[in-house]
């Protein structure tokens, strides 16, 4: 197995991106910095034959979930400042992907976040749903036809 700084290195960005996708920019550093947490500590169990990729994506978006349901209790008392990202590597992040990821399923949201943009294939991002190759295919591609609506209807 790779020594843990080297999967860190090869995932980072990737892992980054899933954080950004489904947490948006305000709560995407702490879903990324809790992702390689877990997977620190989880990673001596990995089996060395398991999609690493797949591995920490399905952990960020737990993370990221778990991370909702704590700001979901918690009343800001200031409006959070905006940092868009100017990372070249992530491709000149913008909040407007995260609003129109929003407003898909979390299935679609799900399989559009896994294979686009962590660049799963469907029969893992199928894993991560629970349903089939096709089924998750399907999803994506709903979710795909959804952000171009949402996309040509922006001002």
């Amino acid at each position: 197995m790779k020594p843990f700084e080297q999967v860190v290195a090869d995932h980072s960005v990737t892992v980054l991106r899933v954080c950004r996708a489904i947490a948006g920019p305000d709560l995407a550093d702490d879903a990324w910095s809790e992702t390689f947490l877990a997977a620190l500590t989880a990673y001596p169990r990995l089996p060395a034959d398991a999609n690493v990729t797949a591995w920490l994506v399905t952990i960020a978006r737990r993370k990221c979930l778990d991370l909702f349901r704590c700001t979901a209790r918690q009343i800001p008392t200031h409006p959070l400042p905006e940092r868009p990202s100017t990372d070249p590597e992530i491709g000149g992040w913008t909040r407007d992907l995260h609003e129109a990821l929003g407003e898909l399923t979390d299935r679609q949201r799900t399989a559009v976040v896994g294979h686009h943009l962590a660049g799963l294939p469907y029969p893992e991002v199928a894993d991560l749903l629970g349903c089939t190759p096709a089924a998750a295919r399907r999803a994506g591609a709903d979710g795909i036809a959804r952000l171009r609506t949402i996309y040509k209807d922006m001002p």
